[in-house]
This record gives structure tokens, C-alpha cells and sequence, in this order.
């Protein structure tokens, strides 16, 4: 586990988690110890180790892709707490969810308030959840470029999220993906206007990169 944010208020900590190397996020309120759980891909017992230091109140589910929900039913077995997600993706989790998110939703616990954005293209529910200056952005966006997609029509809808939801916030806002390292958003907002900036295949989907595709 790694600490990725701390301040006086909030600590963020990911988990990053086997087989497909997907990111989980603890984050916790330091005023109380609430904690909601981002994503829960799989070593449900790791999961639980890390989360025994503080008072669990959501799981909270960016998209519905099943390298994100491995270890949700033996997580909601035995935490008993809400499990949340956008009602596109709910009908693929494992599980019924108990919330059901949309856009400009928020999520509070202990100090701590996340505001919930829908930011579909890689699924059609996926979620990012911002506390404060940080977003946990699920796989719509990544270092050097955004989520995959299946085709061109969600290459565009994820490429509107992103600058209809994403861009707009502070640029010094952090990122962490569902999978890999954190980014800044500056960097990434720099690396897409040069993306924009050139003729693109009208059948690009897939993985995509700001730099090279």
C-alpha cells in the first residue's frame, strides 16, 4: 500500500492489487477515521487488513468491469456497508448495489465530502469521485491519455468527458487511475491540446495516447 495524499483532513492510500495490477483507494478522513473504499478488484484479505485501521462507510465503484469488482461480494459480506454505483453500470456487478449515483451527487463521511462525476466512455456508468483537489478517476483517464474504448463513437464520449468534466477542474488537481501511477492534471491537459491539435483516423478507438496517436 502506498500513501499517495495526506494532509491534515485527508489521507488517500492505494492498494494496488493482482492479477490484472488494478488500483483500489482507501481514502480516510484523519478527523475521525470514516474511510470509503474505491473499487475492489481482488485480495479481499489485504483489502480488509488495510481498511481494519479505520471505520469503513462505502465501497463506492467507478465502472463495472470485473478486474475492478473481484473481491466486492466477500467485501460486502463481511464489511455490511453500502456498496455504490452509476445505475448504467449497475446491472453487470456481482451484487444488487444499495446506491445508486449520478452526476453532481455527493458522498460524505466523517469531514470528508466526494463529488461524484459521470464521465461515460469506457462504460457507459463509469464514475470519477473528487475530494477536494483530488480525483480518483476510475479508467477514464490516465497518464498520457484516456481510458480504452471499443469504439470510435466512445473514443468521442470519453474525450467529452474528459474536457466537459475533467479539464475544467483546478490544474493542479491529482489524478489516480485504476490502473498505474498518478498524474497531474496540467500535464494533461498540455498533452491533449496537442492531441487535438492533429488530424485523427475517424476509426481511432482503443488504446489512444495524447502524444502518439
Amino acid at each position: 500500500m502506498t500513501t499517495v495524499a495526506k494532509n491534515e483532513y485527508i489521507q488517500i492510500d492505494r492498494l494496488t492489487l493482482r492479477p490484472f495490477d488494478t488500483n483500489s483507494y482507501i481514502i480516510t478522513c484523519r478527523l475521525t477515521r470514516d474511510s470509503v473504499l474505491v473499487d475492489a478488484p481482488a485480495e479481499a484479505d489485504e483489502i480488509l487488513r488495510r481498511l481494519k485501521v479505520t471505520n469503513p462507510r462505502y465501497i463506492l465503484i467507478t465502472h463495472n468491469h470485473m478486474d475492478h469488482l473481484g473481491a466486492l461480494p466477500e467485501l460486502k459480506s463481511k464489511l455490511g456497508i453500502p456498496v455504490a454505483v452509476h445505475p448504467l453500470d449497475a446491472k453487470n456487478l456481482p451484487l444488487p448495489p444499495d446506491i445508486l449515483l449520478g452526476d453532481g451527487n455527493t458522498v460524505s463521511f466523517g469531514n470528508i465530502e466526494l463529488r461524484v462525476l459521470h464521465t461515460p466512455g469506457h462504460t457507459p456508468g463509469s464514475l470519477c469521485f473528487l475530494p477536494g483537489k483530488y480525483l480518483i478517476s476510475g479508467d477514464t483517464i490516465f497518464p498520457g491519455g484516456p481510458g480504452k474504448t471499443q469504439s470510435p463513437a466512445d473514443l468521442r464520449q470519453i474525450i467529452e468527458s474528459i474536457t466537459n468534466k475533467i479539464f475544467v477542474l483546478p490544474e493542479d488537481t491529482q489524478v489516480y487511475p485504476g490502473h498505474g501511477n498518478s498524474t497531474i492534471l496540467k500535464k494533461e491537459k498540455a498533452e491533449f491540446v496537442i492531441f487535438s491539435s492533429r488530424p485523427h483516423d475517424p476509426r481511432l478507438c482503443g488504446d489512444v495516447l495524447w502524444l502518439s496517436s
